[in-house]
């Protein structure tokens, strides 16, 4: 059986190695990192169910991390438990309405940390226990568990945001979803980038569906206003 895995970001080596002793003593699969650079460059090979993220962070600081972490993988349930010695109520509550599952503060028991670990991945167990696994649409298929995508059968090669971009147009079949509602959902609401990025991935998502070369067409262009899966 596959274990769960965890990332930790605490550049304290000595807590650092504790919350991975805990961890991996609990049974999970856990990679430590000291800064959230090399976090983001880990999430590119391998999705955690999981990120201990702490605060006080050299560079990208962990409100920061985790304000990219919630827009850029809005798609998966990745839980996230903001580590730090801020126990002021601020603190907590920007971190929480950023998108923390959870909030402990410094110092803390391993057992409390355990706890809360357990209780977070129970939460999300509960949510992908009641999200259907798969979407269909004639011959469109998404695991969304797996994150995989399939047309006529076949395996579809898609990076991350082309799968939360299919998802939502999926999701909402039949009906034209607005570019600013496409930018939302998939990029953030505090997206700042050049609307044109839709336009890429609409384009990029045309060639991997066959589009550009059907005249049945999935995915189409409603002038003004944005894009329709049929």
């Amino acid at each position: 059986m596959e274990k769960t895995l965890i990332y930790s970001v605490e550049d304290d080596e000595s807590i650092a190695g504790l919350i991975q002793y805990a961890l991996e003593s609990e049974g999970y699969e856990t990679k430590v990192f000291a800064a959230a650079e090399q976090l983001f460059e880990a999430m590119e090979e391998r999705l955690p169910a999981m990120v201990l993220l702490d605060v006080m962070l050299p560079g990208m600081d962990g409100f920061a991390a985790l304000e990219r972490l919630r827009r850029e993988y809005s798609a998966a349930d990745i839980r996230i438990i903001m580590l730090t010695a801020k126990d002021s109520e601020i603190s907590k509550v920007k971190g929480l309405d950023l998108g923390a599952d959870d909030y402990v503060s410094k110092p803390f028991g391993l057992m409390e940390l355990l706890a809360r670990v357990r209780a977070s991945l129970r939460k999300r167990r509960e949510v992908a226990a009641a999200t259907p696994e798969r979407l269909t649409r004639g011959g469109l298929e998404l695991d969304q568990k797996r994150f995989e995508a399939y047309l006529n059968g076949q395996k579809l090669t898609l990076t991350l945001k082309e799968f939360q971009l299919l998802k939502y147009l999926l999701q909402n079949a039949g009906r034209v979803a607005e570019r600013a509602e496409l930018l939302s959902a998939v990029w953030g609401m505090d997206f700042l980038g050049e609307t044109r990025t839709l336009d890429m991935h609409i384009n990029s998502l045309r060639k991997k569906l066959g589009d550009d070369q059907s005249e049945n067409k999935v995915i189409v262009t409603v002038r003004g206003v944005g894009y329709q899966l049929l």
